[in-house]
């Protein structure tokens, strides 16, 4: 009988239904790097979302046969040590094709419109105090006839350039396979940077991808253009984003990702107080329907694992 652990429920808020097989369920609502051991200690499934599972401990657990990863990324797994150890990895893909993007858009255009300057100014008075109709303080841009440049054209890349197309927008992007859409023109980082007017980033966290956007890439980027990062934190280097964004080297960053979550509070990016810039929790993919879809995925995953043909292998 399998005996299936999760680490981290509380990080999943859906309904998560029990595989249908025999087994042993055991859930903890959080766990840290040193609960791991113990906690899956004679454990055959271990369930984690963000809870780091190393080398080390994958060594000290000789009955793991799977890792469910309850999420797309996997950086937190240690994917070398579980082949060696014969452990089949599997992880989430494709769930949060509508979240994402309406994120990534909603946090293009609050920045595009000024929303949050604007908002502070009716909070202060200013619009009351207004000689007239309406105030016209902050410059606000259309999205129609701009370029986005999309770093990582996989399928959420895909899915918000086809809602950028819907915006009239002309749609650039980077990809290491060939892009098949006629409408799209395929370029390199640079070109893509000095090009696009919104910059959106939907790649994974490598040591390839680590802080490949720093202040000699933000350079690049036009003075007005957007930066908005809905995948892996580490992806741009915090500090030197901070930096270019208090220079008005940047048009504005929408953020929904840090390089360590939670974040630390000398996070430099939790300092700035800018209506340029707008930081939300890890957010974006957790609408109802995508959290509930992740969830059902996971145990699909789980059960055909079981059934001897494991699917979504890492």
């Amino acid at each position: 009988m399998h005996k299936i652990v999760f680490l981290d429920r509380a990080s999943l808020p859906a309904h998560v239904r029990k595989p249908d097989f025999a087994h042993q369920w055991t859930e903890h609502e959080a766990s840290t790097r040193a609960d791991v051991v113990e906690r899956l200690r004679g454990a055959t499934i271990a369930i984690t979302n963000k809870v780091p599972l190393r080398a080390d401990d994958i060594e000290q657990l000789p009955d793991l046969m799977m890792v469910a990863v309850a999420a797309t990324g996997s950086d937190q797994v240690d994917l070398a040590a579980c082949r060696a150890n014969g452990i089949v990895v599997s992880n989430i893909r494709d769930y949060s094709l509508v979240s994402v993007p309406e994120h990534v858009f909603a946090l293009i255009l609050a920045l595009r419109r000024n929303l949050r300057a604007y908002m502070a100014d009716v909070e202060e008075g200013k619009w009351q105090a207004s000689t007239q109709f309406c105030l016209f303080d902050h410059p606000i841009a259309d999205l129609a006839g701009s370029t986005i440049g999309i770093v990582g054209y996989g399928a959420l890349g895909r899915k918000v350039a086809a809602i950028a197309r819907a915006f009239g927008m002309r749609v650039i992007a980077m990809s290491r396979s060939k892009i098949e859409d006629k409408d799209v023109r395929q370029v390199g980082l640079d070109e893509l940077l000095r090009s696009a007017d919104v910059v959106s980033l939907h790649l994974p966290l490598t040591e390839q991808t680590r802080s490949m956007i720093g202040a000699a890439q933000l350079a690049m980027m036009k003075r007005g253009a957007l930066l908005i990062n809905t995948a892996r934190g580490g992806l741009v280097n915090e500090l030197e984003l901070a930096q270019a964004l208090q220079d008005g080297v940047l048009g504005g960053a929408g953020f929904d990702v840090l390089s360590k979550e939670p974040p630390s509070a000398d996070n430099p990016l939790l300092a700035l107080q800018l209506p340029n810039f707008i930081l939300t929790p890890h957010v974006a993919w957790a609408s109802a329907g995508a959290m509930q879809t992740l969830a059902d995925m996971l145990v699909d995953n789980i059960e055909a694992f079981e059934r001897g043909a494991p699917q979504n292998t890492l």
